[in-house]
């Protein structure tokens, strides 16, 4: 393992290497719990870099080490390599983990009392088994909605139609008051059902960057922009371009951006973040490398009551809402193969925006419907 060592074997190398591919977060510790290696896994987890943390105490990724040192007490004792299950990890990077963690000695005659301590995330596999049903219950809806809005949209142009007629023969003009209610509110329905089908035509893919759509974004929204919101960038200049529809993504994005301006109610945060994960779930399949934007803000939250329907159409948190911008956005970002996760809570809701780095076609994202 290039990080522990100045100097390794053939064998060392490649069990290095399988080291680095892992998906499950390592970490080498001695008996102080000072940390001496951690996989990019790790890394990720605690959004920090292992070069940065040789030697120093666990305590500098987590805020509370004492059940790890229960877990080092045990293991100890029983000279044998201990599991905790469903351990509550509050990290010094922000948010909370729950992992089942194994802890045991790693032998190795040049450096006695190092510990392996493998993390086996728990909300991992409960958010990937909801994003799953949650791809799946979104493909269901968007074909009951399409069909639905397709069998709206001939009687709503015949009943414009004929109001139109109507006008036309009215002997009194006072009366167009009337005829031309009924155009309105046909031209608002239509409109509802335009929106409700969203982005029909096909991806238009080309090398985008994702740093420049962003931006495009920020200054949509800044025109209109409240004086007592403030938008921040924290952006990684490593992502690359990705195989985008740049109009389609310009569309997503700022649908979750404005839902967390008119959330803020005229004062607040927004945090603008671009960050690359390693082996993300994006519904049924994982990939190695992905993209994660989050829009983050200060705002209130999301409600109880809707937060696990608050993607499907016409679920609103605000009474004026059509609910229909987090349902489109989340449907052009399943189109590219990804998807949007939220996390929320009183004073932090971020919404990430997940896209593989190699793609992704519409026949996958689509399941074949």
């Amino acid at each position: 393992m290039s990080r522990m060592v100045s100097q390794v074997s053939p064998s060392e190398t490649f069990a290095g290497r399988v080291l680095e591919n892992l998906a499950t977060p390592l970490a080498v510790l001695d008996d102080a719990l000072h940390v001496h290696y951690l996989n990019p896994a790790a890394e990720d987890l605690f959004s920090v870099s292992a070069r940065r943390l040789y030697r120093r105490p666990l305590e500098s990724l987590i805020l509370d080490v004492s059940p790890l040192e229960g877990i080092r007490r045990r293991m100890r004792e029983a000279r044998t390599p201990v599991t905790r299950r469903e351990v509550r990890l509050s990290l010094a990077a922000g948010g909370t983990v729950v992992c089942d963690v194994m802890m045991g000695p790693l032998e190795d005659p040049d450096r006695p009392g190092l510990l392996l301590m493998e993390l086996a995330r728990r909300d991992h596999v409960a958010r990937a088994d909801r994003d799953v049903r949650l791809v799946e219950q979104q493909a269901i809806l968007d074909k009951l909605l399409r069909g639905l809005a397709h069998e709206v949209k001939n009687p709503l142009g015949g009943l414009r139609g004929a109001a139109q007629l109507l006008e036309a023969e009215l002997p009194n003009p006072a009366l167009r008051e009337y005829t031309q209610v009924i155009i309105r509110e046909a031209d608002r329905l239509q409109d509802l059902v335009d929106h409700i089908l969203g982005p029909r035509r096909g991806l238009r893919r080309a090398r985008v960057n994702v740093h420049e759509v962003l931006e495009h974004v920020r200054t949509l929204v800044a025109m209109d922009l409240p004086a007592g919101i403030h938008i921040e960038r924290d952006y990684d200049p490593s992502v690359p371009e990705l195989h985008l529809d740049r109009d389609q993504m310009v569309q997503a994005l700022l649908n979750v951006v404005q839902n967390a301006v008119q959330v803020l109610e005229g004062d607040g945060h927004i945090t603008l973040r671009t960050r690359i994960d390693r082996y993300v779930t994006l519904g049924p399949r994982t990939v190695r490398l992905a993209l994660r934007i989050e829009v983050e803000d200060d705002g209130p939250g999301v409600p109880d009551t809707i937060r696990d329907e608050i993607f499907f159409p016409m679920v609103s948190g605000r009474a004026e809402g059509t609910g229909l911008g987090l349902s489109i956005a989340q449907t052009v970002i399943n189109r590219h193969g990804g998807l949007i996760q939220c996390e929320s809570e009183p004073g932090r809701t971020v919404f990430s925006i997940l896209l593989p780095l190699d793609g992704g076609t519409d026949e996958e994202v689509n399941h074949g419907g």
